[in-house]
């Protein structure tokens, strides 16, 4: 009965970190895509700045 609930554990927990994955993935690709791109002065200055600290080519 142990094995089945530490199997069953190990499923979520996957899926769990695939989720994770996907959502942080999504968040990336709205911060530096959307945000990036964005015709408000501050928003895309703001999301300009922070690609130059992290040493991101956006020129």
């Amino acid at each position: 009965m142990n094995t089945a609930s530490v199997s069953l554990g190990d499923s979520v927990s996957s899926q769990s970190r695939f989720m994770q994955l996907v959502l942080s993935a999504f968040l990336g690709i709205f911060v530096i895509g959307v945000v990036g791109f964005s015709h408000i002065d501050a928003v895309h200055n703001a999301a300009h700045d922070y690609r130059h600290s992290m040493a991101f080519p956006c020129h």
